[in-house]
């Protein structure tokens, strides 16, 4: 890892020549507008229920076939979208060997390992252990980059959203820790994954691809990529059909998660940076309780409202702007 250190980390080859002028200029907004909370709610609500498909599907689809399905119908709507629209794809090929990180990072290595470990531990704990990755991101981010470094607002404002997190799942998270590690290890591991691609995507605002060509570049390199693997190691073509219910959970998770979400996710990069894109993963698990409650008749506890408030403290914390308020009101007083 020792060549994941801030500079290179952050720098693509095309633009080694790029002055120290453009190179040290901040890149993004620590604190987001409402706009950026608006396409983090959006995604909140996309991927909320990316755990209850994910766990249909893997039910009845081999999980590295899950991944290459779910990536193989992606990419193909992205690429049927751009040529829809006559935006041509926009990719040099000095930025493909980044492209191709960024698809293991954020595609290929976190849905085979989430997909893996949701054969034997239940998805809201893998969407517990998912909340991880903004904790991760902070930690990432703070030692390879120059303008996401770790506050200790920030730092407590990440530590609050997790507790919230672990508030709302209660006693029962603690008593399923000691059983199935590996998979829990699994989905830690991914969670890693999933920060190291958001600091990873940063550098393709620096050399001016739009986050739909990102989209779609990643989604079609970890596809092809895990063509040979499924083949190889599942073995499609031996197991039985899947029924419509896991083809369906795979469509919703390649259409509205993968390729709407990634659009929405890169764009939030692009504007706010990682460690803010990272936040939603703290959402995930209580948008998905939310809607368990309102559409499926699932009874909130109370500690399901402490666990909100929580994340509800941290995300204004990690914001600042709340507390920026509240100091400003007493010096306007005197």
């Amino acid at each position: 890892m020792a060549t994941l250190h801030s500079p290179r980390f952050e720098r693509n080859p095309a633009d080694a020549h790029e002055t120290p002028s453009r190179d040290n200029a901040p890149m993004i907004r620590t604190r987001m507008n409402r706009a950026d909370w608006s396409t983090l709610l959006i995604l909140a609500l996309i991927w909320g229920g990316a755990f209850f498909f994910i766990g249909v599907a893997v039910r009845h689809v081999p999980p590295l076939t899950y991944v290459w399905l779910r990536l193989t119908i992606a990419a193909a709507a992205m690429l049927v979208y751009m040529a829809v629209r006559r935006e041509p794809l926009g990719l040099p090929r000095s930025v493909w060997a980044s492209i191709i990180l960024l698809s293991l990072l954020n595609n290929v290595i976190p849905f085979a390992l989430f997909g893996w470990s949701q054969q034997h531990i239940a998805s809201g704990l893998a969407s517990i252990l998912n909340a991880t990755t903004p904790i991760w991101g902070v930690i990432v981010a703070h030692f390879l980059t120059r303008d996401e470094r770790m506050t200790a607002l920030r730092s407590a404002g990440v530590l609050l959203g997790f507790g919230g997190v672990a508030t709302m799942i209660g006693p029962s998270l603690f008593s399923t820790i000691g059983g199935g590690a590996l998979p829990q290890l699994a989905c830690i591991t991914a969670s890693l994954s999933y920060a190291l691609a958001a600091v990873w995507a940063r550098r393709f605002r620096r050399i001016g691809v739009s986050p739909l060509s990102v989209t779609t570049g990643q989604l079609s390199v970890g596809a092809l990529m895990m063509l040979p693997v499924a083949l190889l190691f599942d073995r499609p073509w031996e197991a039985p059909l899947p029924p419509l219910t896991a083809w369906g959970a795979i469509v919703a998770l390649a259409l509205l998660c993968t390729a709407f979400g990634y659009v929405l996710y890169f764009r939030l990069i692009d504007r706010a940076g990682a460690t803010n894109a990272l936040l939603v993963t703290l959402l995930v698990p209580p948008t998905a309780i939310l809607l368990g409650g309102l559409f499926l008749g699932e009874q909130l506890a109370a500690r399901d409202f402490l666990g909100l408030a929580l994340i509800a403290l941290g995300l204004a914390a990690i914001d600042g702007r709340l507390l920026s308020g509240l100091r400003r009101r007493p010096r306007q007083a005197a």
